[in-house]
């Protein structure tokens, strides 16, 4: 066989492994990325949810608090009256 002819096959070979290789490294690199996000994205979506909670939470005491307040001043209006 032509030495010409060897040569661009080694040289094909050689440009198809380093393709391959590219290509196999980049997928790993993109796949690691999306697993970052993915983690940050329910890292976020859970302190979402726990502020959300705390908005309800927060809600319900300060209705109980208006409620004690209103109490204590009927208690204060009916002790002045007497």
């Amino acid at each position: 066989m032509d030495p010409t002819i060897i040569n661009a096959l080694i040289s094909l070979a050689g440009s198809l492994v380093g393709t391959f290789a590219g290509i196999v490294a980049t997928s790993k690199l993109t796949e690691y990325r999306i697993k970052e996000l993915e983690r940050k994205v329910e890292k976020h979506n859970s302190i979402v949810e726990r502020t959300f909670r705390l908005e309800d939470k927060f809600e319900l005491v300060d209705e109980k608090i208006k409620v004690a307040n209103h109490r204590i001043d009927d208690l204060e209006r009916e002790r002045s009256l007497k």
